[in-house]
C-alpha cells in the first residue's frame, strides 16, 4: 500500500484519518487461535507499552525511529481500500484500541464489515473494548505482558483490565501470553485462572523474533502447555519469513 501524504501536523489527524503505520497482505496470521489463516494487517501507530522485545517498536520508539516518517495520518477510505472484499482483516499496532474512540475507528470498522470482512483485534490488554468495538470485532486477541517485557517507560501499567472479563466469558476474546520459559507458562496459567478465562481460549507462545530463538524455546513451552491443558503457538510467520516486515 502507499501511504498518502500526511496532515500538515503530524500530532493531530484530521477527524477521517487514523495513524497508520502499514497495512499488507495477502499474509499468514502466524500466531494464536487464527494461524495458518490468509490475513491482511492494518498496523495503527502508538502504544502505552514499551516492551524490550517488541517487534513493531517502529510504531511507538521514538528513541529508534523517526516516527513521522513510520507513521502517516491516513484517510480511513485509503486505509479500507488496502483490503480486499470478505479478508480476514487484522487490527493490529502499537496498541490498536488507542483509536477506539475517535469516530475515524467506527467508520474503518463499518465500512470493512460492509464489505463481508472478518475482523480480529490484537491488543496488549491493557484497555478494554468499547461497546461499538465488541459489537464489529469477531475476535480480540488479548496479549498481557509478563516480566520477560521488561520495564516500561514512566508509569505504563501492563496489567490486565477487567474490562476484558464479558468478552472472555462470551468466547470473544483469546489471552496470548508471550513466553520466555515454562515458569513463564506458569504464569499464564495464573493470570488467566485469576481472570476468569477459560482454558480453552489460553494460548502461549515462545518469545523471539529468530527462527533459532524460537526453536530453542518451544519445546519447554510447548510441554508446559500441554500439562497444563492450554493451547501452544508458535510464529508461523517468523518460521518462513524471518523478522520482516510486511508479513
Amino acid at each position: 500500500m502507499t501511504l498518502p501524504a500526511r496532515s500538515q501536523d503530524p500530532a493531530a489527524p484530521l477527524p477521517d484519518e487514523l495513524p497508520l503505520a502499514e497495512a499488507f497482505g495477502p499474509t499468514l496470521q502466524g500466531e494464536g487461535p487464527a494461524a495458518g489463516r490468509p490475513a491482511w494487517f492494518i498496523r495503527f501507530g502508538g502504544c502505552n507499552l514499551s516492551c524490550s522485545w517488541c517487534d513493531s517498536a517502529y510504531t511507538w520508539d521514538s528513541s529508534r525511529y523517526q516516527l513521522r516518517e513510520e507513521i502517516r495520518h491516513t484517510p480511513v477510505e485509503k486505509i479500507d481500500q488496502a483490503v480486499p472484499d470478505g479478508a480476514l482483516v487484522v487490527l493490529t499496532g502499537g496498541e490498536p484500541l488507542l483509536q477506539q474512540d475517535a469516530s475515524a475507528w467506527s467508520r474503518l470498522l463499518d465500512g470493512l464489515r460492509r464489505r463481508g470482512c472478518t475482523l480480529h483485534v490484537e491488543t496488549n490488554g491493557t484497555i478494554a473494548p468499547n461497546d461499538r468495538t465488541r459489537e464489529l470485532v469477531e475476535t480480540f486477541i488479548v496479549s498481557p505482558k509478563l516480566t520477560n517485557a521488561g520495564p516500561h517507560r514512566g508509569r505504563q501499567d501492563p496489567a490486565l483490565n477487567p474490562g476484558w472479563a464479558a468478552a472472555a466469558r462470551d468466547g470473544q476474546a483469546h489471552l496470548k501470553v508471550v513466553c520466555a520459559s515454562a515458569e513463564d507458562v506458569e504464569t499464564a496459567v495464573g493470570l488467566a485462572r485469576d481472570h476468569g478465562w477459560p482454558q480453552r481460549q489460553v494460548w502461549v507462545m515462545p518469545e523471539g523474533t529468530t527462527v533459532d530463538a524460537l526453536n530453542a524455546r518451544w519445546p519447554a513451552i510447548a510441554d508446559a502447555a500441554a500439562r497444563h491443558g492450554i493451547n501452544a503457538t508458535h510464529r508461523l510467520h517468523v518460521l518462513a519469513w524471518g523478522d520482516k516486515r510486511g508479513h
